[in-house]
Formats: structure tokens, sequence, C-alpha cells
């Protein structure tokens, strides 16, 4: 027995010395060349997803390192990153790194657009790219406050359930389930495009790209004008965390934080980050409540796994729910009671408090990576997402209960592609393979009204409202000459009516990218993707509940507005194959300056519109882009310079025009034949001390329909303006940082924007527009031993009035809405890390 428990103990003990041998501790301490130790310092082993940071004394440990040589990274703000290969054999490696002062890598220089990590000069795409810093810095959590910084790139959003993205002058904004987006947003590797599940909060981002001109051969069918993808923090092989909150005016309250931790050490490690950020409305309902308010709360779960030394396993699973009150779309005609129709006063709109928005978006992402040898790797992602959304608003902008609306739509989607890299390190890197994508979705339309209330805005529009009060149109009026049988004909307090829009979808892609040096200064790059589609659409109208008289006037008895189909589905479906591709030249002038000049075809898939009385197969709709520019890199990394020049020419244009005709509302997407649009960019960011820099950007675009299409017959919009598109916009920023004693750092970071007049609508009516302006933000605030900060900020600083859209659905009836921009918001954040 004893000899048993012996020989037992023996065995534990050799083990347990083995591994003890097999692994090591690494450290060291990291200072300046004067010896001044530094805090705060990045050390990290990327093979093992390994890192830890100096303390107060300059110190650093990394412990349970398997015996082997390593790839050490130490890096600091204002310091030259350190790239070292550290032999650990013995149970202790000391190693000292002295870094170097007065090196600055400016954000967005490394970008990964080309699915590989580049310096953007090398990359032979316009692409504005931030990151976690400069997100933080502007306290930046929404899509249409960021779009502010980058040239080409608006934003609009009348809620985050109806959002419209626009690059370089081409919108995405359809709602309906059957149109795909004409811009891609991706959430690392996925596409999030679909309308009313495209806004997710930016909250613990590590970096988000905004890529202009075609980028179908990099993103897939939907980008066929551009993409932005936004890259998650994921876990990492350290314990750290940070917490921030805040509070402002319109009883504005935000918490967001992270923290990631090891749970099996060197092998499993989590991150979990979260955020609420909600607002008061900042207009007034008479009727009830707010408008234009804000509710959000999200959760992200990350998970990394290292399988082995070459093969790493990241699950990410997102959440979010938002429950904003209603969208002021109040109305330039009609006045409230004792109001008037400015849309930044108080509104009187029906139904009160039962505006508003009630969606949830979620999904979970698997990204396995595999290091197959030195110059090969595959990466596969895997998908699933879902979005259900239902949004109640009042379309006519008044207290009249004659359009209030509904919206209800629902998406899920799954993908999985395959990626092969490869880099030679010497004149040739790339990568190809194949992409998978479903999506079902649908989008539902019930109208609510009283039928004496809309039969006195089709009848008698001038007294709809009068000195505030809805009218009623107890019947239709008894004038057998004019109405004949109805002539009299009574109307109900209440009926409802609704139509659904049904899409689904399969796709298949095969694509391949690839850049060859044919001499050490001139590079090119090829790249094509192939798709074929499975295109399914149908239409749905549910009747009236109760036969309505006026559907005789509108011609859709028993509806009003919606053509009937019986109660059935009308459905249709299709294949396409399609190909798009690119063609990329770059040049190096120097090691400060490359030339890029690009020809790319991108393109929108076909759409299938099906209504209740037909159905048409739109063109696909196709653009061939061409494009010229330099970007430049100079003092070490301190001063990045970009400017650009492009034209696009579009055939088969599709816009979605909502319009009262002939008794029906429709709002159905439409070829519009020809158009062009040229432009240009330049953009500029310069570090002027180790802590404090300077932003500055312009663009300038030129939309608009051509003369005559294809065939060569005048267009009903020739010379239009595309909507939502600025001629000129710039933005330019300080972010000032100067240090007030050896724990205390003074923060000041102002910005300005300016957008020249947008137009609402293709249309290009003078009163459906926004005249130009601009908008100033700022922070100012401390920072208390790198670890805490406490700021206060405040945006629309100058209290400028402007209105982020109008015409909208209550235009198609010749009484257009408002919606106005966000006031003067101002409060203080305290951010604590650890």
């Amino acid at each position: 027995m004893y000899f048993k428990f012996l020989l037992t103990f023996l065995t534990l003990f050799s083990v347990v010395s083995i591994n003890a041998q097999d692994t090591g501790v690494l450290k060291g301490t990291i200072t300046t060349e004067d010896g001044e130790p530094i805090m705060g310092a990045n050390v990290h082993i990327k093979k093992l997803s390994l890192g830890t940071t100096s303390n107060e004394n300059g110190e650093f440990i990394l412990e349970k390192i398997t015996n082997a040589s390593y790839i050490v990274e130490v890096s600091y703000l204002g310091y030259n990153t350190i790239v070292k290969k550290v032999l650990i054999s013995h149970s202790e490696t000391i190693q000292n790194f002295v870094l170097k002062e007065s090196s600055y890598l400016l954000e967005g220089v490394v970008v990964t657009s080309q699915k590989r990590e580049q310096k953007n000069k090398d990359v032979p795409i316009a692409i504005t790219s931030y990151g976690t810093d400069f997100i933080e810095n502007q306290g930046t959590f929404e899509y249409d406050a960021l779009s502010e910084y980058v040239p080409g790139f608006q934003v609009q959003i009348q809620s985050v359930n109806n959002p419209g993205i626009v690059i370089r002058g081409i919108t995405s904004d359809s709602g309906d389930s059957r149109v795909e987006p004409r811009v891609s947003i991706f959430q690392d590797g996925v596409s999030i495009s679909k309308s009313r599940g495209s806004v997710v909060e930016l909250y613990d981002i590590e970096r988000v790209e905004v890529l202009k001109g075609p980028q179908g051969t990099l993103f897939g069918r939907g980008a066929q004008i551009g993409a932005m993808h936004i890259i998650q923090n994921k876990a990492k092989n350290e314990t750290s965390g940070a917490v921030k909150v805040g509070y402002g005016n319109y009883n504005q309250v935000l918490t967001t934080g992270y923290y990631n931790t090891p749970l099996v050490d060197d092998k499993l490690f989590f991150r979990a980050a979260a955020i609420y950020n909600s607002r008061d409305g900042f207009i007034e309902n008479v009727s009830g409540g707010d408008l234009n308010g804000k509710e959000t709360l999200a959760f992200r779960t990350s998970f990394k796994y290292l399988i082995n030394d070459n093969t790493t396993l990241d699950v990410i699973a997102n959440w979010q729910k938002d429950t904003p009150p209603g969208t002021s779309f109040k109305s330039g005609t009609y006045a409230p009671i004792g109001g008037d129709t400015n849309p930044n006063t108080f509104a009187d709109l029906e139904r009160g408090e039962e505006l508003g928005l009630d969606r949830t978006v979620y999904g979970v992402t698997g990204i396995l990576k595999h290091e197959l040898n030195d110059v090969w790797d595959v990466t596969s992602t895997t998908a699933y997402r879902q979005f259900d959304s239902n949004e109640a608003f009042d379309a006519d902008g008044t207290a009249a209960p004659a359009l209030y609306f509904r919206e209800i739509s629902k998406g899920k989607q799954f993908s999985e592609e395959v990626r092969f890299n490869f880099d030679t390190d010497e004149k040739f890197r790339g990568f190809f393979g194949g992409n998978f994508f479903y999506e079902d979705g649908s989008q539902e339309v019930p109208w609510e009204l009283d039928e004496r209330s809309f039969g006195m805005l089709i009848l008698n529009p001038a007294a709809f409202v009068l000195n505030g009060v809805p009218t009623l149109l107890s019947n239709i009026p008894n004038d057998p000459a004019t109405f004949g049988p109805i002539a009299g004909a009574p109307l109900s307090s209440y009926n409802k009516e609704t139509n659904t829009n049904f899409g689904k979808n399969y796709s298949g892609d095969i694509f391949a990218d690839a850049s060859y040096d044919v001499t050490d200064k001139l590079s090119i790059t090829l790249g094509l993707r192939a798709t074929w589609e499975n295109i399914n659409a149908a239409y749905q109208v549910e009747d009236a509940v109760t036969p309505s008289n006026l559907g005789h006037l509108t011609g859709n008895y028993p509806n009003i507005l919606f053509a009937s189909t019986n109660g059935e589905k009308i459905e249709a479906s299709d294949n396409f194959l399609s190909a798009v591709g690119r063609f990329a030249v770059n040049y190096d002038v120097n090691d400060n300056i490359t030339l890029f000049g690009t020809a790319a075809r991108g393109r929108r898939p076909n759409v299938i519109s099906v209504t209740a009385t037909e159905t048409n197969i739109l063109s696909d709709e196709t653009v061939m882009s061409y494009e010229i520019g330099a970007k430049s890199l100079f003092l070490n990394n301190r001063l990045q310079f970009d400017i650009n020049a492009y034209m696009y020419d579009y055939a088969n244009f599709q816009t979605t025009i909502t319009k009262f005709e002939n008794g029906n509302l429709i709002s159905i997407p439409e070829d519009s034949g020809n158009a062009s649009s040229f432009g240009f960019e330049a953009a500029t960011q310069f570090a002027f001390t180790k802590s404090s820099s300077f932003f500055a950007n312009y663009g300038y675009i030129d939309a608009s329909f051509d003369d005559k299409d294809s065939n060569g017959n005048e267009q009903a919009l020739a010379g239009n303006t595309f909507r939502l598109t600025p001629k000129h916009s710039f933005s330019f920023g300080f972010n000032i940082n100067p240090k007030i004693n050896k724990n205390l750092d003074f923060f000041f970071r102002p910005t300005y924007t300016y957008k020249s007049k947008v137009f609402f609508e293709e249309t290009n009516l003078p009163n459906i527009s926004q005249d130009g302006y601009g908008i100033l933000n700022y922070k100012v605030g401390l920072t208390i031993n790198k670890m805490y900060e406490l700021g206060f900020y405040m945006n629309n600083a100058l209290g400028k009035q402007y209105i982020i859209d109008a015409g909208n659905t209550g235009g198609a009836f010749g009484i257009p809405t408002f919606i106005a921009g966000a006031p003067r918001f101002f409060g203080a954040q305290l951010k604590v890390k650890f």
C-alpha cells in the first residue's frame, strides 16, 4: 500500500515538474530612452493571444508560457513600436524594452478592408477608418454622428428602424423586404444590410471602416456603391475593463462598459460589453408623450478559444433592444392648437404615447481561423441573425385620425463564408473563396383610420384641420351629380386595412481577389465575384375590416388605399446570374506617397416588384466607377493626407417614390433610367504632439439624373440632384491633451461639421429641402492617472435649428411632414478603467 502511494506521488510530482519545466515566465521593464518608466505600455504575444500592460514602475509579467520562441510586440502611444523575437527556454526570462519617442501611429493607418492587415496608404480604395480612441473621444454611438466625419458619407436616421445611408450620393433606405440595399453594412465580416435591422449601437468597437466605390468583390452583392464595416472588440488573453456613466439634458442617461478575462489560462477568453443609452424626446407631443427620443439597451458576449498554436475560434453574440418614443412627422401645412408649423416646436400627433418603436435585433457569429503554413490561412465565418420591429407613426403630422400606420418588419438570415488567404511575402497575395447567404423577411403595413377624417383629406384638404382641430366628414357629400349613387353614403369612425410584402432570397458567390507587385513600386489588383441568386417576392392585402364607401371613390372597393388581392398572396420568383469586379493600380512614388487608380463594376440585384395588379422584374441596377487618388504618410506616421476624384455612370437606376395616384397609395421601386455623378474628396490627420492631433476632411459631390435614358427618351427626373446629397460637406476637429502634471491631463476636443443644401426627394421640390448649416460640438475634461476620466460635452453648441427629413408619406397626399434635427445636448460623463 505504501509502495503504491509512493509510486503515485512520484508520478504526479514528475508530471508537475515536467509541465513546470515546459512553461516559463516573461518579465521585464519598459522605459524611455531617458530611463523613465512607461506606465500602460502594451505587451503582446500575438501567436498566443496573450497580453498585458506595464504598471506604474514600467514593469510587466506574462506567466505560464510554453517554452518556445515568440514574436513579442511592445507599443505605447507616441513611441515607436518594438517587435522582437524572444526565446522562452527556462522558468523565468527577463527582457527589458526601451521605447524611442517621436513616432506616432495615427488611427486609421492600419485597415483590413482587403481581408488582411495593411496600411491604408497601400490599399487602392478610398477608405476612411476610425478606431476606438476617435469613437470614444467624440462620444459617438450612432451612425449619423460618425458619418459627419467621413467625406462622401451621409446617414439620416428618422428612427433606428428607418435609416437612410448615403455614399457619394447614392441612398440606401428602402424597408421593402424585396429590395436589396445599395450600401452594405457589415459587422465582423457578416452582412447586416437590411434596412430595418442594420442600425446597431457603436460601443466597445475596435474600428469602423467606410469604403467608397463599388465593393462587390470584397463585400458581396449589396455593396454597389460602398460598404461600412464595423469591427467589434473580441475577447483577449488579459484581464481588463472599463465603465462609463453619464447624465445630460432631456434626461439623457448613459451607462456602458466592458469586462475581459481569461477563463482557462492561455486557452479560453471571455469578454462582455453592454450599453444603456436613453434620452427623452425633444419635441413635445400635445396628444401625449414626447417625440424624437432614444432608448437602447444592448449586450455583447464574445469568446476566443485557442484550439492549438495555429487555430483560433471567435464566437460573438449580439442582442439589442430599441424602444424609443415616436418620430415627429410634423405637418408643414396644419399647425397644432396654439402652435405653428415650425418642425422644431411642439406637435400634436394622434395616438400620443402609442407612437414609437419596439425593435429587437440579435445574432451569433462564429469565426474559425486556421494557419495552414507561413503563406496560407483559411477562415470560416458562420452567422445567424434576426430582427423584429414594430413602429407606429402618424403620417399626416396632425391630431387628425387619418393616416395612422404601423410598420411591422421581420427578417432572419443565415450565412456561411469560407475564404483562403495567401501572402508570399514577395510579390503575390490575395484571397479566394465562396459564400452562401439566405434571408427571409416581410414588411407588414397596417393602416387604421377614421373614414370621416380621411374623407375630408381627399375631398376637401383645405378644411382637413382648422385651427388645430380635425374636421370630420360624416358622409360623402350629397351631390349626385359629382358622386353618383354613393352621394350621401355614410362614413364610419373606424376602419383598418393591411398590405404586406415578402422577400425570400438565396444566393451563392465565388470570388477571388489578388495583388501582384510588377515592380518594387508598381502593383496591380484584380478582383472578381460571380453570383447566383434565387429571388422570391410576394404581396398580400388584408381587406378592410368594413367595406368602405370611400373605396368607390378611389377605385379600390372594398378597400380605400390598397387594391385587394382577394386575400391571396401573389408570388413570383426568378433566378439570376451576375458578375462584378475591380481592377486597381498602386504606384509608390516614394516611401511617403502612393498613387492609385481603380475601375470597377457595381451591381444592385434585380427587384421583382409584385402588386395587386401586376408583376414586374426590374433590371439589375449597375454602375461603372472610375477613380484616381493619392495617399500619403509623412513625419514618421504623424501626418496623413489623402485626396481622390471619382466618376460614376449608372444604368437602370432604381428609385422608390411614394405617391397617391388614381386612388392608390403607391410605394414601389421604379426604374428611372440613367444617372451619373462625379466628385472629389480630401482628408488629413496630423499629430502635432504625441498626445494631441488635428483632423479635417472635405467632400464635393455632383450627382444627378441624366437628361435621357439608354433608349434616348427624356427622363422625368432629368437634371435632378440625388436625395440626401449635399454638394459640399466638410468637418474638422482637434484633440488637445496637455499634461498638467505627472498624474493629471487636460483634454479639449472641439469639432465642427458642415453640409450644404440637400433635397429630401428626387423630385427636388424647393420646400422639401434643408439649406446648408454647420454644427459645433465639443468635449472638455480631465484624465487622472490614466484610469479616471471626467468630462463635459455639448453637441450643437450654437443651438442651430434644422430638419433631417421632409416629405415622407404625408407628402404623397400633398401634406408633407418635417422631422426636426437635434437641438443643443449637454451633459457630464465619468469613465473608470480597471
